[in-house]
């Protein structure tokens, strides 16, 4: 939750990543309550929340995290849930320890050795999350390559 914004309670949201339409419930801390109001834009939505009356309110809660109900905004087909990934086995490089934030895509971090790989089409060929497996494109990631020596620069051929 960013900073509030008049004297109704109303606050800008930062980060948004789901639409946040009027009447959605969303939980802030151990407050569940729905949205009142909302204007602003898809980016930096503008919104107030069933009981939040007044600017001190609204300052209050700043800062805290503003989550969405996966029935409230569902899951595209090519989007898992956090809680889905950690702990799925990625085959031969163990199992994914957490997922990081990149500037331009989220990133598994597998494994004892902590390997990185980006969660982006060309390194992820198929998420069972059923099976809690995770299968990626080796060639791709150049995971079967041999480490290249001290020095040495892998050319393009």
């Amino acid at each position: 939750m960013g900073r509030p914004h008049g004297r109704d309670g109303s606050f800008w949201v930062e980060d948004a990543d789901a639409p946040l339409a009027v009447g959605t419930v969303v939980q802030v801390g151990e407050i569940e309550a729905a949205i009142e109001r909302r204007d602003g834009t898809d980016d930096r939505p503008l919104v107030r929340l069933a009981g939040v009356r007044d600017r001190e309110s609204a300052a209050a809660l700043r800062g805290r995290s503003l989550t969405v109900s996966e029935s409230e905004a569902p899951l595209a087909e090519d989007e898992w849930l956090v809680s889905d990934l950690v702990g799925s086995e990625v085959p031969g490089l163990g199992e994914v320890r957490r997922v990081l934030a990149g500037p331009s895509c989220d990133v598994l971090e597998v494994g004892d050795d902590g390997v990185l790989i980006p969660l982006v089409s060309d390194a992820i060929e198929r998420v069972d999350v059923g099976n809690r497996r995770i299968e990626v494109n080796r060639e791709f990631l150049a995971l079967d390559e041999p480490p290249l020596a001290d020095g040495e620069v892998r050319g393009r051929s």
